[in-house]
């Protein structure tokens, strides 16, 4: 287990380590997704942007990837971010990396 669900309100993201890796936990309308803490593009922490509606902005460039499948949706970052499988069990949220 990473996280409790209640933990991460819709359209919210909380940063986690699983397996070494920093995991940005996003809920985009009540369901979870896993994705690197990093944009591609530069290395920047993509928890610190914003959530808008399925896609999360890099704060540094506004790069913007899909949550549910890692790919870019803005430049200017061209690579996909990786995604992790989530398991939701009881309110316990967990990651397989």
């Amino acid at each position: 287990m990473v996280a409790k669900i209640d933990e991460i309100p819709e359209g919210s993201v909380k940063v986690v380590e699983a397996a070494g890796k920093r995991i940005a936990l996003c809920n985009y309308e009540g369901t979870i997704y896993a994705i690197d803490d990093v944009c591609t593009h530069d290395g920047g922490a993509l928890d610190q942007g914003e959530l808008f509606d399925y896609e999360i902005e890099c704060p540094r460039h506004g790069a913007r990837f899909d949550v549910r499948t890692g790919q870019v949706t803005c430049l200017p970052a061209v690579t996909p971010v990786s995604t992790y499988k989530v398991v939701v069990n009881g309110g316990d949220i967990a990651v397989e990396v």
